[in-house]
């Protein structure tokens, strides 16, 4: 009886000196901003760089098109360093020198005068967004969270959609106005002033350092929050069937969204006006943000690999549609479709890997899943840019990349039927 009384008062305690709002959930609201500006002017702002430098210098398309493949070559080799360097040190320096880089990266696109110059602000763009990516954001998150992790991911990849409807709207109006070094010279210092405030006064390592548990877990769950202490080594971990279907189908799933989204308006216009593609576009991105929504509603209740399997799939069908009938109304019927599928391509990698390789391996296991996914995702563009030549159109592009949706689908399904196996001994990274 006394036992049963101690129990309930050490809860009622908990609860009076827990905090109405768990700090993790403000750690995701910095995430979800970090991202809008990366994303905002970074990711989504390279496209419009690449017009503008085109256009006011007169050199040719493929000339600053390098540049850009550089950004992505650049940003996805750093992702390994970046997830453990988030594990090791925390997000403060690598949120702080991702600030930097990217405001240093976009103030030099804008000073550009010479090739290597804009080759070298992208090269320094590209160590920004890094230290900025989804590889940075989810690395963050994961000793926050346990139970509500696929909840936290989900919201705070939002900052990606927001950032893609916001950023390259507000760069070509600035343009138009006050002219391309001054939007750039606006847009480096308010990257600065948004995000250095938040990697020092609100971003922190891990819960435990505010005498918090995850997901704000009462003091006498701490058995249960803990979790597995095994750490992973990278190559180990590459070398499950688990890991190995990570890497390859939601590679394979980035190639194809990345390059039909490079590919989307040239697709369009082809049957309808440049406001109506533009529109279509910004419909799609609307999809994926509601897309994000969905899956921040159900993520921690689902399969994950399932999941991937029905969006990889819906992505199939969409592409297919638009491949068998370029018609109008398929055409923006089936980009709304395939919008409701790219966020989730995106977050749901992250997902699987924190739960089957655990929080205290994250870090350095999906850094480097993140860099495989990012270099044959890199790929995309030159795939449909290659078949689009060779058959005189986008039919057979995207017939072939619906199949390698569904490829994809099978693959991540079938790389988690078997159990992973715990390290046989605790270790570090190597």
């Amino acid at each position: 009886m006394s036992f049963s009384r101690a129990r309930v008062a050490g809860t009622v305690a908990d609860r009076a000196m827990r905090p109405c709002l768990f700090y993790g959930w403000w750690i995701v609201a910095a995430c979800l901003v970090s991202g809008t500006v990366a994303n905002g002017f970074g990711l989504y702002g390279a496209g419009v760089y690449l017009h503008t430098v085109t256009a006011v210098m007169g050199w040719s398309v493929g000339l600053v098109s390098g540049g850009i493949t550089v950004f992505y070559v650049v940003s996805a080799l750093l992702l390994t360093s970046v997830g453990v360097g988030v594990s090791r040190f925390g997000p403060r320096p690598v949120v702080g020198l991702g600030a930097l880089a990217l405001a240093a990266g976009v103030a030099g696109i804008g000073q550009a005068s010479q090739p290597w110059q804009v080759y070298t602000a992208f090269v320094v763009m590209g160590v920004g967004w890094s230290c900025l990516s989804m590889t940075a954001i989810t690395a963050t998150l994961a000793p926050w969270f346990d139970r509500h992790y696929g909840r936290a991911v989900s919201i705070a990849s939002l900052g990606a959609s927001i950032g893609g409807m916001i950023g390259p709207p507000v760069l070509v109006l600035g343009i138009a106005r006050i002219s391309f070094l001054a939007t750039t010279m606006a847009a480096s210092v308010l990257t600065v002033v948004a995000l250095l405030p938040l990697a020092w006064f609100v971003l922190r390592r891990r819960p435990q350092d505010m005498g918090l548990l995850p997901d704000g877990a009462p003091s006498h769950a701490t058995a249960s929050a803990a979790g597995t202490h095994h750490c992973w080594k990278r190559l180990k971990a590459l070398r499950t069937a688990a890991l190995g279907s990570v890497v390859a189908s939601f590679g394979i799933g980035m190639m194809v969204q990345i390059g039909f989204l490079t590919q989307q308006v040239a697709l369009i216009t082809s049957s309808l006006s440049a406001p109506g593609a533009a529109a279509v576009v910004s419909t799609t991105a609307a999809a994926a943000l509601v897309g994000r929504l969905g899956l921040a509603r159900f993520a921690d209740r689902i399969n994950a690999r399932n999941a991937t399997a029905a969006v990889l799939l819906l992505a199939a069908a969409a592409l297919g549609a638009l491949a068998l009938f370029p018609v109008p109304a398929v055409l923006v019927g089936a980009s709304m479709a395939y919008g409701l599928t790219v966020g989730n391509v995106t977050i749901l990698s992250p997902i699987i890997v924190r739960r089957e390789f655990g929080a205290a391996s994250f870090g350095a296991v999906y850094g480097v899943a993140s860099t495989g996914i990012q270099l044959v995702a890199a790929m995309g563009p030159g795939f449909y840019g290659l078949l689009h030549d060779a058959s005189g159109g986008y039919g057979l592009p995207l017939l072939s990349a619906a199949v390698l949706d569904v490829l994809a689908a099978g693959l991540v399904v079938l790389g988690g039927r078997k159990p992973l196996t715990s390290p046989k001994s605790p270790g570090t990274t190597p």
